[in-house]
């Protein structure tokens, strides 16, 4: 075994312990719910046992977590930096966690169109927290004032458009990858 297999192997194993610790149950608890032995369940976290593959597949299903999870590695790069949109006045972070997620932040100025033809639908779903000033979303026919520190989480097929309410505001948007496709979209039909 490598050193790498070595590390991931520590990793797997503490994960495992660090979970089912998390859950609040003994080893009995997770060895029932596996299927398991305590007794191999104990020698798999203490590293007395190999790790096999369908024995962790069996383990992060008892877990609720997904294989990938359970034997992820820690990256160096924990920290990202925003890619700049010049164009739209926006900061985006994609999440390596969830390559279909990415977050926006976005200062506006201008009030939500008002003509509702303006208004956008689309496949997905968003997140939008104000970080500071007044934000006007209109949803379909509603139209809500998010005030700074509140969120707002809607379905894109809804007719949907936002804006600044009496000043600037910044706004941390939260887009799952059909919204941010459809988005993507939309300002390309503008020529934006």
């Amino acid at each position: 075994m490598t050193q790498i297999d070595g590390e991931l192997d520590s990793l797997v194993r503490k994960r495992i312990r660090a979970m089912r610790v998390a859950q609040g149950w003994s080893l009995e608890e997770l060895a029932t719910r596996a299927r398991l032995s305590q007794s191999t369940l104990s020698r798999i976290e203490n590293g007395r046992r190999r790790l096999a593959l369908d024995t962790l597949v069996t383990l992060a299903r008892a877990l609720d977590t997904t294989l990938d999870q359970l034997v992820e590695t820690a990256s160096d790069d924990v920290v990202t930096s925003p890619i700049v949109d010049s164009a739209h006045g926006m900061l985006q972070w994609p999440l390596k966690s969830d390559p279909g997620v990415t977050v926006v932040r976005q200062r506006m100025t201008d009030p939500p169109p008002d003509n509702p033809a303006r208004m956008r639908a689309h496949p997905g779903r968003e997140w939008l927290v104000v970080l500071s000033g007044t934000a006007v979303l209109l949803l379909g026919n509603r139209r809500l004032r998010v005030e700074t520190n509140q969120a707002a989480e809607f379905p894109t097929m809804l007719p949907h458009a936002i804006g600044a309410d009496g000043g600037p505001c910044e706004v941390l948007g939260i887009f799952d990858r059909d919204a941010r496709r459809g988005h993507q979209r939309d300002r390309g039909e503008r020529g934006a």
